[in-house]
């Protein structure tokens, strides 16, 4: 009875050791990522798309401009693609209920999103899941997406996006912020 038992905790070790960060791991983490203040203003962002195997397909660029107003933010984009296509999203933040001191949580919304986000903000960085309506082929399918983004200076934020379809990889965008 006793070589299952060791042979289930060796496994739990194994799988906890290997799963990935926590927001809370980074609430220590300087410079601090503060919403209202960074989405705050024109920003520019430059980024690019890359397919499952990691070949880059499309670059962007994007002017981002945040605003707060009795404390709900909003953020305006509007991305320019490398091959001529524009994209519009208004994104909508309004802070809720944390549960904890290290963690700052908003709800997050935009037209061309699935349902509502909760964005967790901790130390530097800001990690955020959600379902985006893509225009693929002439129709627009549901693409999964779990944001980490990093303030690595008072006014850069980099950021890595996951993007998966029924629990598969398809590609992921890697994107840095200027403000």
């Amino acid at each position: 009875m006793k070589k299952p038992r060791l042979l289930l905790l060796a496994i739990a070790l194994v799988c906890s050791a290997c799963s990935a960060p926590g927001i809370e791991d980074y609430a220590d983490n300087t410079p601090r990522f503060v919403a209202e203040d960074f989405f705050s203003g024109p920003m520019k962002a430059y980024g690019l798309v890359k397919d499952r195997g990691g070949n880059v397909t499309r670059r962007f660029v994007a002017e981002i401009n945040g605003s707060w107003e009795n404390g709900r933010g909003q953020l305006r984009e509007k991305f320019e693609f490398d091959d001529g296509e524009i994209q519009y999203r208004t994104w909508q933040l309004v802070p809720a209920d944390s549960g904890t001191q290290s963690v700052r949580k908003y709800t997050a919304s935009a037209g061309d999103v699935v349902g509502t986000s909760i964005m967790s903000v901790a130390g530097n960085a800001v990690f955020m899941q959600y379902t985006l309506q893509v225009p693929y082929k002439g129709r627009t399918i549901n693409v999964n997406v779990d944001d980490q983004m990093f303030l690595v200076a008072p006014n850069v934020l980099i950021a890595e996006s996951q993007l998966s379809k029924w629990g598969f990889n398809v590609g992921e965008i890697q994107l840095t912020i200027v403000k």
